[in-house]
């Protein structure tokens, strides 16, 4: 049986080594805190009008100003900055915290394609960067899409998260 982090290689493309590249560089150190928020609110800006209402329904019952601060402050905390997710809201807990969430191939493709955006349109992020983010990104909404697979199966989150190294 496969492991939910293969299984996120495979649907993402991207191997697990280039999925945690972002690990060998501090990118909060590098890109400042204030990238971080620009990125999540170009990200969520694009969400909220996304033309498919299949998708923004995900989002409907969230506050766009508490999804862009949830978000900002989970990519501080996992690309080396201070762990202000934790502080606020606990550990991650990816799978569980997604569990309400119809986590499909479409819908991660689809936030993926916003994330791509807002990655582009994040004037502060350098070349280089983009790439190790997007990597992160691509096979972190796969291991997601994995775990949603799981839970369908069997009808229980797995325990552990597994972002993160």
């Amino acid at each position: 049986m496969q492991s939910l982090q293969e299984k996120a290689s495979e649907w993402s493309g991207v191997d697990s080594a280039d999925a945690f590249a972002i690990d060998n560089t501090n990118l909060f150190q590098k890109l400042g805190l204030q990238t971080f928020i620009n990125l999540s609110t170009n990200f969520y800006n694009s969400v909220y009008d996304d033309e498919e209402e299949w998708f923004r329904s995900i989002f409907v019952n969230s506050k766009k100003e508490e999804a862009i601060q949830n978000q900002y402050e989970f990519f501080v905390q996992r690309m080396g900055g201070p762990p202000l997710y934790s502080q606020r809201k606990g550990h991650p807990a990816l799978i569980g915290r997604h569990r309400p969430f119809p986590v499909t191939h479409q819908a991660a493709e689809r936030w993926l394609h916003h994330m791509q955006k807002a990655v582009d349109s994040t004037s502060d992020i350098d070349e280089d960067s983009k790439i190790k983010m997007m990597n992160f990104f691509r096979h972190t909404a796969f291991f997601l899409v994995a775990g949603d697979e799981l839970k369908n199966q069997n009808g229980r989150v797995p325990y552990k998260h597994g972002a993160s190294k």
